[in-house]
């Protein structure tokens, strides 16, 4: 793996040299546009709409538009100004309790591994984050975008997890969500018991990407020019009212019976 970040993360007065590794990768095929006569793959110009010219890359600069067609040019420098020690460090403000972070802010995780010389440092804060069972909150910049992150413990590793900014998050309250009284008790009891029949340990390797098994078996078959065939499923049906009580109880025998 290539680091996609170094630097140092400050605890207290402990500095610790370290790299971050993006701990996930998408796994998706990428496809090309091309021209349907003869498969020859498309390019796109970079256009000026003013004039319809084509503009070569090293003419091109960033700006930002304060007002309808009136832009200021931010150069790279600009933003290697606006802290430098920030776009150089992960300064951990603070220890929250795992439980208290809401799921709703988590983005991406990355792994941190330490520099030469670190390894001490980088044990005593993994060992001291999984004993007091606390994650680190921290600010940091990377591609001139700055970051909320946590850092915790898993296993032998350091994981720092990128987390959008509450700002980011648009409210519920807009969304038309039903009451609390629009069921009965005894359907909640049930709704209970039919969890509580289908609870499982986690064990995520089990999960499959199976729409990409599927496209992957779609392009061999292609390349052999062969058709792959798939059995047609069956749209569900969204319950109605009046049967939500069957189905739920009807649910419960069959968990009941598989276990």
């Amino acid at each position: 793996m290539r680091p996609i970040w170094s630097g140092i993360i400050g605890f207290g007065l402990i500095n610790i040299p370290i790299k971050i590794y993006s701990a996930s990768e998408e796994r998706k095929f990428s496809f090309d546009y091309l021209r349907k006569k003869d498969l020859c793959p498309i390019k796109y110009l970079k256009i000026c709409k003013a004039d319809g010219q084509e503009v070569p890359y090293k003419e091109i600069v960033r700006g930002y538009e304060f007002e309808k067609g009136q832009y200021v040019v931010i150069e790279d420098e600009d933003f290697k100004k606006i802290n430098l020690k920030r776009s150089q460090m992960i300064d951990i403000i603070g220890f929250i309790k795992q439980e208290e972070i809401d799921f709703k802010l988590f983005e991406k995780p990355y792994y941190i591994e330490p520099e030469k010389n670190a390894s001490k440092a980088y044990a005593i804060l993994r060992e001291a984050l999984k004993k007091s069972k606390r994650a680190g909150i921290a600010k940091f910049v990377m591609h001139t975008r700055e970051y909320l992150v946590i850092i915790a413990a898993d296993k032998e590793a350091l994981i720092l997890n990128q987390l959008r900014f509450p700002a980011q998050l648009r409210p519920a309250e807009k969304l038309d969500l039903p009451q609390k009284n629009e069921f009965t008790a005894k359907e909640l009891e049930i709704a209970i018991q039919l969890i509580g029949q289908l609870t499982v340990p986690f064990e995520p390797e089990k999960f499959k990407d199976t729409y990409n098994e599927q496209l992957k078996k779609i392009i061999d078959h292609k390349l052999k020019g062969k058709v792959f065939r798939i059995e047609k499923e069956e749209m569900p049906i969204p319950t109605a009212i009046p049967d939500i009580m069957a189905k739920l109880k009807e649910s419960l025998e069959y968990a009941q019976k598989r276990k």
